[in-house]
């Protein structure tokens, strides 16, 4: 049925549907078994494409102190995107109101300004019981949810370990790197 239907609509409409392909879904980690619209071009991004990568998710802003955080996160994924680390960016209104902005203007924004080029999904809720699920399992998994703007989440290759690191830790902090690195091995 599902071939069929693969055939009839094409992969990229079958995953916007929620609908994952039987070989795939015993690949994918439960963890990672959501898909979110891309922000640069709005086309499904399913976050199983991650799986066997060590993942960081952060939640972004454009108008927050912490903002300048794009050009490390940027930095860390050019030097470790090779070596298996993928940034993932959710931008979110939640903090303070400070990502007003339309997808367009966020993509555009981290574009021209911090050269982003770590994938990013379109604005979601990260916070209440209204969060996407993914943040929501984030936040069941470590029982940490993000207390404001660039907060991040570190899972490991196999979706089995998420450590959790508040707006402060820098994207070149010295911890979070040896846990990089601790999970790229």
């Amino acid at each position: 049925m599902i071939s069929k239907l693969k055939r009839w609509f094409g992969i990229a409409t079958l995953l916007s549907a929620g609908v994952v392909p039987a070989a795939a879904a015993g690949e994918c980690p439960p963890l990672l078994n959501y898909t979110f619209a891309s922000l640069q071009d709005g086309k499904p991004m399913p976050l199983c494409q991650y799986a066997g990568k060590v993942i960081l998710v952060v939640n972004t802003a454009s108008y927050c102190g912490f903002t300048s955080q794009y050009d490390g996160l940027e930095k860390l994924y050019a030097r470790l995107k090779d070596k298996g680390l993928v940034v993932i960016g959710f931008p979110s209104n939640d903090f303070g109101e400070q990502e007003p902005g339309t997808e367009k203007e966020i993509a555009d924004f981290c574009r021209l300004t911090y050269g982003v080029e770590f994938p990013m999904v379109g604005k979601s809720v990260v916070k209440g019981k209204n969060a996407n699920p993914f943040y929501l399992k984030l936040d069941e998994i470590t029982d940490s949810r993000p207390k404001w703007n660039f907060h991040k989440y570190l899972i490991n290759r196999e979706a089995t370990q998420v450590l959790s690191f508040s707006s402060l830790t820098k994207p070149d902090d010295k911890d979070l790197l040896k846990k990089i690195d601790e999970f790229l091995k």
